[in-house]
């Protein structure tokens, strides 16, 4: 256990200090001034954000992804349908609702809707359309038809809205479906697909075990337009607290409210998960005893992580923003781009799905080539999000012809490329995000556009870094389509050259 700490500690180190470099480099610049105190705690924040990914890396394995996986194959092989649609509509809800990144979101907004009317329409959104997912393998319908149909409603929806004049809710809407796939949510859902595919899929196995996160991301966007539509008043922000110092006078504040929120986001699916146990599934007891083990890592882990991102990275995040705003525009831009590469790879559900991806394709899929897409894709959202706050203009000119190419390259990529996609999309919109890049953009537009226009032109953030890479990844599966073809008709040319040289030498 020890051995796979350390490695995993060292995974972390990679992934946090592209992010902490960045900010360092900065500091060094007169492009922004930390003081001494912001910039101790920050590197604090940083080592406690290593120790705590790994911890919760570590749990996840042995943990949360063994227990989605179990449910997954024991529910399905326990051959009662509705009881296992039954189970994941309850799992999606509770996991939902406790999803820590929900929280973050439901917390900067609270003046805006009422958080546990919002929590509660998120989780039923994704609690049925993960009834849907499991609907979709057994009855073998194509992912692409189904994202391509409820897209469509999802924009029909956009029009009532926009009809109702309540259009500060579209980029929450579409916010909503990055945050419900957070650290607590990606390893339960991507483990229960894979168990659940793995027992009534068919032979097309490996690509029905992704989608379910493609899937649960629509279900939120969809909960939140209604009630944008039958919403009534106006719709005003308040811009939150960012100071470092008042995070540091509240430091046991805020890790008694995180070891709460996490306490909540765990204790459902433990809960549930021993019920199953005990009615259906009774695994052996050295098995429950890693679970217990791995349940403790992962606790842990997103503790000392969630803690380390409020207290050191959000107030940064923030701070940065607004002194980022007073530079030139193009300088913006690229440290944009810059934090959003780095960014991706301080996620901890992508190293949960890059490491299944590589799994279930086999290797032909690699978690270098995933993560250098997601990366990139990442990275030219928030810059195009920043350029949004610059220019002030609506988030729709983004995502419509955004997810309209994702849909039509869904039609000329191998499926499960699709659908590795559309996962990613969900999973690359985690923490990091939420709490770093989010009050970075909020600094960017309070200083730019005036605290009344940050709901309009900060959030939507989130709904761009998880649609980018539904365009990065499936670009990556057409270039292997296109790379196969031409290396096909280059052996064909060669065999059917071989044949003239025997007919020559024949006559």
């Amino acid at each position: 256990m020890l051995k796979a700490l350390i490695t995993k500690c060292k995974e972390s180190v990679v992934s946090v200090l592209p992010v902490t470099l960045i900010v360092l480099l900065l500091n060094c610049t007169p492009i922004v001034d930390f003081s001494t105190k912001e910039v101790l705690v920050f590197s604090i924040s940083a080592v406690a954000l290593i120790v705590g990914m790994a911890l919760f890396n570590l749990g996840a394995d042995i943990a949360m992804t063994p227990m989605g996986e179990q449910i997954g194959s024991s529910m399905s092989k326990s051959g009662k349908f509705k009881t296992l649609l039954f189970v994941c509509f309850v799992m999606g809800l509770f996991i939902t609702i406790a999803e820590p990144d929900l929280s973050v979101l439901a917390s900067q907004v609270k003046d805006v809707l009422n958080g546990t009317l919002l929590t509660v329409s998120i989780g039923l959104g994704v609690g049925i359309f993960l009834v849907l997912s499991v609907v979709r393998i057994v009855f073998r319908v194509p992912l692409s038809a189904l994202l391509t149909f409820f897209y469509m409603t999802m924009f029909a929806l956009v029009t009532l809205v926009l009809i109702r004049g309540n259009e500060a809710f579209l980029p929450l809407a579409f916010d909503s479906g990055g945050v419900t796939t957070g650290p607590i949510t990606v390893p339960f859902i991507m483990a229960l697909g894979v168990g659940v595919a793995s027992t009534i899929g068919d032979k097309r196995n490996r690509e029905n075990s992704f989608g379910f996160i493609a899937l649960c991301s629509i279900g939120p966007i969809i909960a939140v337009m209604f009630l944008g539509i039958f919403a009534k008043g106006d719709v005003l922000y308040q811009l939150p607290d960012y100071s470092m110092s008042s995070h540091l006078d509240k430091l046991g504040t805020t890790i008694g409210h995180t070891v709460r929120e996490v306490v909540i986001a765990l204790a459902p699916i433990v809960i549930f998960f021993f019920i199953l146990q005990f009615l259906f599934m009774r695994l052996h007891k050295k098995r429950i005893h890693q679970i217990i083990v791995g349940l403790f890592y992962t606790f842990f882990g997103l503790v000392i992580f969630l803690s380390a991102v409020a207290v050191g990275f959000m107030p940064i995040g923030f701070k940065m923003g607004t002194e980022l705003a007073q530079q030139n525009s193009v300088v913006l831009v690229v440290v944009a781009f810059a934090l959003g590469f780095a960014v991706v790879l301080a996620e901890p559900a992508i190293h949960v799905l890059k490491k299944q991806v590589e799994t279930i394709t086999g290797g032909a899929i690699s978690k270098r080539a995933m993560l250098v897409a997601l990366s990139v894709g990442v990275g030219i959202s928030i810059a195009l999000s920043v350029l949004r706050a610059i220019l002030d203009f609506s988030i729709l000119y983004y995502l419509i012809p955004g997810y309209f190419l994702s849909l039509g390259l869904s039609f000329f990529v191998p499926k499960i490329y699709t659908a590795i996609a559309f996962d990613s999309g969900g999973v690359a919109s985690g923490p990091m995000t939420s709490t770093f890049i989010l009050p970075f953009l909020i600094g960017v537009c309070a200083v730019l556009q005036g605290e009344n226009k940050i709901l309009l032109d900060a959030f939507g953030l989130v709904a761009m870094v998880a649609m980018t890479p539904l365009i990065t990844i499936q670009t990556l599966g057409f270039k292997a389509v296109a790379t196969k073809k031409v290396k096909e008709k280059i052996a064909m040319k060669r065999i059917l050259n071989a044949d003239d040289e025997q007919i020559i030498r024949f006559m």
